[in-house]
């Protein structure tokens, strides 16, 4: 598939880059590269709806607090001593296809971008990053899996973000775990979850780097190597052979 906009390395204009596209560049440089250089993205995924509707949920239910300034329970069980910062860029911040938290890094003219899922301040003035998940799964949800290494860029690339647009950021962040069960005895037109509150250290020491690292790429005329592990490159490798 055709993307709509694509890198020029004539061009004088910011190229932006979203969060979602410096972790592809992170799981396979070759895809990064027909993505953004040449135009040819991935095959698209099917919109994973349950998710965005527990997310929707869960950000009506923060706005609460947000806007009395209060508490939610999950901080208080959790022992967290912070409110939904309440914002006048809340909304602007929230919404990925805007632009969320923009950065123009002048290092390679990359106007970087990302959608937050919710942000909260602690008395210290620290703002802290929180992203919302939700699965199901009858074992204990962590932060632990190859996998979820890409959780933890995330965060690391809003904490990046937010530290660039001039705000002190906690390098703790949380991620807000909806774990949908399976254990009750009838669906009854209700799907119930357990919510735990897991907290990460980030370090977006790497970001720069990666970003300057993806400017090198994109500037180059040839494609870069695949990741050995990308299976979408293992799969237009082994159809070209077999259509040749």
């Amino acid at each position: 598939m055709r993307s709509s906009r694509f890198y020029d390395p004539a061009a004088a204009e910011p190229f932006r880059v979203s969060r979602s596209k410096i972790d592809l560049f992170v799981q396979c440089p070759r895809c990064f590269y027909l993505d953004r250089r040449l135009g040819v993205s991935r095959p698209s995924m099917p919109a994973f709806t349950l998710n965005n509707a527990v997310d929707t949920l869960m950000k009506k239910e923060f706005d609460i607090h947000r806007a009395a300034g209060t508490k939610h329970p999950l901080m208080e069980h959790y022992g967290i001593d912070a409110i939904p910062l309440a914002h006048e860029k809340m909304d602007e911040w929230r919404d990925s296809l805007r632009r969320g938290v923009a950065y123009l890094d002048t290092d390679t003219n990359f106007l970087v971008t990302g959608g937050v899922d919710d942000i909260w301040q602690n008395p210290a003035g620290e703002l802290i990053v929180v992203d919302y998940k939700a699965t199901s799964s009858p074992n204990e949800v962590t932060l632990e899996g190859k996998w979820k290494e890409a959780y933890k860029r995330q965060m690391e690339v809003y904490q990046w973000l937010l530290r660039r647009n001039g705000f002190t950021v906690s390098p703790t962040g949380y991620f807000v775990y909806c774990n949908g069960r399976t254990d009750r005895k009838a669906f009854d037109a209700k799907l119930e979850f357990d919510v735990t509150v897991l907290p990460y250290t980030g370090d977006d020491g790497w970001v720069p780097g990666v970003l300057r690292a993806m400017k090198t790429c994109l500037d180059a005329d040839d494609l870069p190597i695949s990741n050995d592990e990308c299976e979408h490159c293992a799969y237009r490798a082994d159809a070209a052979k077999l259509e040749g």
